[in-house]
């Protein structure tokens, strides 16, 4: 079975909101939520994966110190075996938006599991919750 590394990124705002993408008619999945990024491209470590996916998908510049790894996944699709870190990224230049059609949406970690999202996300939720934790309202 081919092995698919794929890097994604938390990207969290002030408000300790996580961004989350829509995929678009046409993709695999589309319809379902994910984390921003994309495939590792042969040469690339997954920091410089996210780098590029990022200025393509978002208009957005990230510094690779501003990329802290999180947690990753491991999942067997059907036709091939995904292995996806998870990095966390708190501070970018530039103002995020839909450069590919996509739909964002700002959540808290807490709402991710209101989205469907592929398979494979699904176990990173628990690792935003214990870092972003839930906001406290008074």
């Amino acid at each position: 079975m081919k092995l698919l590394l794929v890097a994604a990124v938390a990207l969290i705002d002030a408000d300790f909101r996580v961004l989350i993408a829509e995929r678009p008619e046409g993709k695999q999945l589309a319809g379902m939520w994910e984390f921003p990024g994309g495939k590792v491209e042969p040469g690339e470590r997954p920091e410089q994966t996210l780098i590029r996916e990022l200025k393509e998908e978002l208009g957005i510049t990230v510094e690779e110190p501003c990329l802290a790894p999180l947690t990753f996944a491991s999942h067997a699709y059907e036709t091939f075996h995904l292995l996806m870190p998870l990095y966390a990224c708190r501070r970018w230049s530039g103002l995020v938006q839909p450069l590919e059609g996509q739909r964002l949406k700002w959540v808290r970690p807490t709402e991710l599991r209101n989205y469907p999202m592929p398979p494979a996300d699904e176990p990173l939720i628990p690792a935003l919750i214990d870092l972003v934790g839930a906001p406290h309202r008074p």
